[in-house]
């Protein structure tokens, strides 16, 4: 892995909005197509701002009215603001592009920098991001009456298969209860350069959620590092943390393209 540039871009007062910080990624997107720049990760918090992304149903938007903003990345709508560190890498990478592998690069980095806190964090089998497990469904506790425990991910659009394996958590989306995401994560590559990124919750006001059907996911909880750990955590305490970890899975990262299957002449 070559040489990767960090540029923090903007936190607290000097917040980057919306528009900006997605017409900069633009930009070094075009440059490192070009070779002009290395891999680049853009870090920066934004003030509160919804994006949805080509998957967004009209009911999982805000019932109020509150804008949101369209953007061209996977997955669907979710919030962005104060108390939450953001990252977009733009990174080439080999053609045919591995999404799922740089999905989980960024999976692990984002692991590794809850750990450092002291939180234990998960991957779910078939869902992005960065989660704190709930109980299993054998501790949930006895309602009483008739009980349909069922898998939402078999009528979840939002479901993908090839987010499974050994590196994920058992298949418990919909079996325990309240599994909680504490970093959403939503790309795009374009000429085999990678957009868009990552959001770490370390201590945003969640109400801001309460609007919408965060990525799409009816049957699970936001969760954030402050919460999660019962103290204060600043974007000041994880930014240098985060940014190492993203430094050593992502510049040590083998990377590979896709294995193609063929299919078998007829």
């Amino acid at each position: 892995m070559s040489e990767l540039r960090f540029v923090r871009m903007g936190f607290g007062a000097e917040r980057v909005e919306y528009q900006e910080a997605w017409d900069e990624q633009r930009r070094v997107h075009a440059a490192r197509f070009a070779d002009e720049v290395p891999d680049t990760v853009l870090l920066l918090e934004h003030p509160p701002v919804y994006t949805a992304g080509r998957r967004t149903e009209d009911s999982e938007r805000p019932l109020d009215g509150t804008p949101v903003v369209d953007v061209d990345r996977g997955g669907k709508i979710t919030w962005h603001g104060p108390g939450q560190l953001v990252g977009y890498p733009i990174q080439k990478l080999p053609r045919p592009v591995d999404v799922v592998a740089h999905v989980r690069r960024l999976e692990e980095a984002l692991i590794r920098t809850c750990a450092e806190f002291g939180l234990e964090t998960s991957r779910v089998e078939g869902r992005s991001g960065v989660w704190v497990l709930g109980d299993p469904v054998e501790q949930r506790p006895k309602l009483g009456g008739l009980s349909l425990d069922f898998d939402p991910r078999l009528a979840d659009e939002e479901f993908d298969p090839r987010l499974n394996g050994p590196d994920y958590a058992p298949s418990n989306a919909g079996q325990r209860r309240e599994d909680r995401k504490i970093a959403a994560i939503g790309i795009r590559v374009a000429k085999g350069v990678t957009m868009h990124g990552f959001a770490l919750n370390v201590n945003p006001d969640n109400k801001w959620f309460d609007k919408i059907i965060p990525c799409g996911i009816r049957d699970a909880g936001v969760a954030s590092l402050a919460n999660e750990l019962g103290r204060d955590v600043t974007i000041d305490e994880v930014l240098p943390v985060a940014e190492r970890h993203l430094r050593d899975v992502l510049e040590n990262a083998d990377l590979k393209p896709r294995v193609v299957e063929k299919t078998p002449a007829a």
